[in-house]
């Protein structure tokens, strides 16, 4: 079935050919938010739907028991799914939780590592950061690498992780700074180690051997549904070894006996996750991480062909998920910002401690969208070029 993507923007159509059933989106607004972040169309329609009518009780999602048998099925056939895109082994058990990633910051270390042991860290980031400042309350740090004295414009190549390291952590994509790792820096890790991956904003982005990680967690506000809750991968047989006592709602081992419903999850988020994931599974995770490859390239290319704009990172080292520039000069970002969002683009303004722009280009953003961002950095450019020459043939003619 040959199906089309429309995105009206300002007058301007936008169309991109794709192998859903149905996916015909008419949009006032193009979504470059880092998080929470744009859904795919056709997940936003369902759960418009079931906060009038969840699947025919008669009841909102958002009304509806935790522990009805409907939503009971939605929560096992979401882990399942995770299962199914991660083709998981047998020792990895799957977790919605509370919380967002910040939580797992400290839930991390509380469950894996003693206050006489170390994990090592990577420093490639402003969460990755924080999670180092967490894991130090319960035990000791080493700094594996770090990117910090160049504001996190690089990912390190000079690795040195302690011998003894109870864990190993990354942060795989960084959102603010728009750098990642690359698929090839974890198997030498996992060889040796337990690697723990905070995968936030690129969890399902491009395929993984994830059995290589012992611990996964994602905030699902970026590719895996609404903000409100958290995905965890864990091996079991990781648990279970630290000599501290550990409050239930931050038990691993708790949330697992009771298939992530220790306490009333979130009924709403999770639904819309399970959505996603199910959009996840019918595009194909291949198919998804290759619409991103084009999505990046056209993007970079773009700002790299421009005079006025600037890549932030190290081009080894850019993100798939999160282009982040500038403008060579600054008293035009002011004037690009508002022309962009005339054009009906929203959420391109940078983190607040890089500055510039930021385009966040998750799963659900159609390479159309893209498109439209491109064409307005390269008419932008343009403008800006004509309005020089206009000046200067008006000063030329003003001596004559």
């Amino acid at each position: 079935m040959r199906v089309v993507s429309v995105f009206m923007v300002n007058g301007l159509n936008c169309f991109e050919n794709n192998n859903c059933d149905v996916y015909v989106c008419l949009m006032s607004k193009i979504n470059f938010y880092a998080g929470p972040a744009i859904l795919p169309q056709e997940v936003l329609q369902q759960a418009q739907e079931a906060v009038k009518d969840f699947a025919g009780t008669g009841l909102s999602i958002l009304e509806i028991s935790h522990r009805s048998k409907e939503f009971v099925k939605i929560m096992d056939e979401a882990r399942a799914l995770v299962r199914e895109l991660m083709q998981l082994n047998d020792e990895r058990e799957v977790l919605f939780l509370h919380g967002g990633g910040l939580s797992q910051f400290h839930m991390v270390p509380m469950n894996l590592l003693n206050e006489n042991e170390t994990a090592s860290y990577f420093d490639t980031g402003t969460w990755a950061h924080g999670a180092i400042e967490e894991a130090k309350l319960f035990g000791k740090v080493h700094i594996a690498c770090s990117s910090k004295e160049k504001n996190y414009n690089y990912i390190p190549k000079d690795i040195s992780i302690a011998p003894d390291s109870k864990y190993v952590h990354v942060t795989s994509n960084n959102t603010i700074y728009g750098t990642q790792l690359n698929p090839s820096d974890y198997s030498p890790i996992s060889t040796y180690h337990s690697l723990v991956a905070d995968m936030s904003s690129d969890i399902f982005s491009r395929e993984l051997d994830y059995n290589q990680f012992d611990l996964i967690y994602a905030a699902g506000q970026k590719n895996v549904g609404a903000a409100g809750v958290t995905i965890v991968v864990v091996n079991k047989n990781i648990l279970g070894k630290v000599d501290r006592k550990i409050p239930r709602m931050l038990d691993y081992r708790l949330h697992i006996e009771k298939e992530s419903m220790l306490n009333t999850p979130s009924v709403f988020a999770v639904y819309v996750s399970y959505l996603t994931l199910q959009w996840i599974k019918k595009e194909g995770i291949k198919a998804i991480e290759e619409r991103n490859n084009r999505k990046a390239k056209k993007l970079y290319d773009a700002i790299d062909a421009s005079s006025l704009f600037n890549g932030n990172v190290a081009k080894e080292d850019r993100s798939v998920m999160n282009v982040c520039f500038t403008m060579k000069d600054q008293s035009l970002e002011k004037k690009f910002a508002e022309y962009t969002l005339a054009k009906g683009i929203v959420g391109i303004d940078g983190h607040r401690s890089v500055g510039g722009f930021r385009a966040s280009i998750y799963n659900a953003l159609p390479e159309s969208a893209v498109d439209v961002l491109v064409d307005a950095i390269k008419k932008f450019e343009s403008k800006a070029y004509a309005t020089i020459f206009f000046f200067i043939n008006c000063i030329s003619y003003s001596f004559l």
